[in-house]
């Protein structure tokens, strides 16, 4: 696996103070798409958008699935490791620090999996729409030191036909018990982004920077 074996952008910072994101994109979108809601809650920051390199009736996505809500947990494993392979080499070609992952609906799962599996490569991660990625996620001390109270927050759709609320609440209980610091909010919305999950994660996100400042 090299860097360059993710189609992907990438947009250097013109804000040095705020963490690089890691945007990943829902299924059928590619590295374009989440390049302005980027922009929107951190402007100025570096901006790493690979491209999910599974295809569903051609549509690009971070792992397979079985059905709607049914993960092929062996490619989520396998795709995830795969991810930070990218994301290690990412950063040293571009000179990036850790970045935070910014991930909707299939690439909010794939950034689940990778804190839960290689959590030493993120920051910290935005989940908008996710899923429980894994039902038996590693429970190892090393995970938990790794996550080590890394912030995490959790945007869910009160309406979301995909995301049952008992799931996403899961998710939420899960990464905490792995060692993340989650803050988790429901908003009366569907899968869907909505401006609310814009005004929350570049607050959330603003409150991050000044934590590491």
């Amino acid at each position: 696996m090299t860097e360059s074996a993710f189609i992907h952008r990438f947009e250097p910072a013109a804000n040095a103070g705020s963490p690089p994101l890691l945007l990943l994109h829902g299924t059928g979108g590619d590295e374009n798409d989440l390049l302005g809601l980027g922009r929107m809650i951190s402007p100025g920051a570096a901006l790493l958008s690979p491209r999910g390199r599974v295809l569903e009736h051609g549509m690009p996505r971070f792992f397979r699935r079985l059905a709607e809500g049914v993960f092929d947990e062996d490619d989520v494993r396998h795709r995830a490791l795969e991810l930070g392979d990218f994301v290690t080499e990412a950063r040293q070609r571009y000179s990036l620090a850790a970045p935070v992952a910014v991930g909707f609906s299939n690439g909010a799962n794939i950034a689940a999996a990778l804190l839960l599996l290689k959590p030493e490569v993120l920051a910290g991660a935005i989940l908008l729409r996710a899923m429980v990625p894994l039902s038996d996620p590693p429970k190892n001390d090393p995970i938990k030191a790794a996550l080590g109270g890394k912030p995490v927050l959790l945007l869910s759709g009160q309406a979301d036909p995909i995301v049952p609320a008992s799931n996403s609440a899961r998710l939420a209980a899960l990464l905490s018990q792995a060692g993340a610091s989650v803050t988790h909010k429901v908003l009366p919305a569907g899968h869907q982004l909505s401006q609310a999950d814009v005004t929350l994660a570049r607050d959330w996100i603003g409150n991050v920077d000044a934590k590491a400042a």
